[in-house]
């Protein structure tokens, strides 16, 4: 059920453009988690924690985990994409924790 990795002097013009996104997409989240932490450092404000929790887990791991699993595992695609759901799972609870929890 695993795909060839694509290399980069074969990808077309879609799958090289796809990757960039999901790089600028860690990439934002990681400036941002990075500003939130910075709050909670300043502030005190658990609240910032974990929305700098919930956006890496949301933006960066995703990224990391697919690069991880798809080069250095090579897992199924399904196992990819279920490590990814999760990640970004487990960040969309953080960052509700971080807007609804106990302050």
């Amino acid at each position: 059920m695993s795909a060839q990795p694509v290399r980069l002097d074969e990808a077309t013009m879609f799958e090289l453009l796809t990757v960039v996104s999901l790089f600028l997409v860690a990439l934002f989240g990681t400036v941002i988690a990075y500003q939130a932490y910075r709050g909670y450092r300043r502030n005190d404000a658990r609240s910032m924690l974990y929305l700098a929790v919930g956006l890496l887990l949301l933006t960066l791991c995703p990224f990391v985990l697919n690069v991880v699993l798809n080069t250095l595992a090579a897992t199924d695609r399904i196992v990819t994409v279920f490590a990814e759901n999760l990640s970004r799972l487990l960040g969309l609870v953080a960052i509700m924790y971080s807007l609804y929890g106990q302050h």
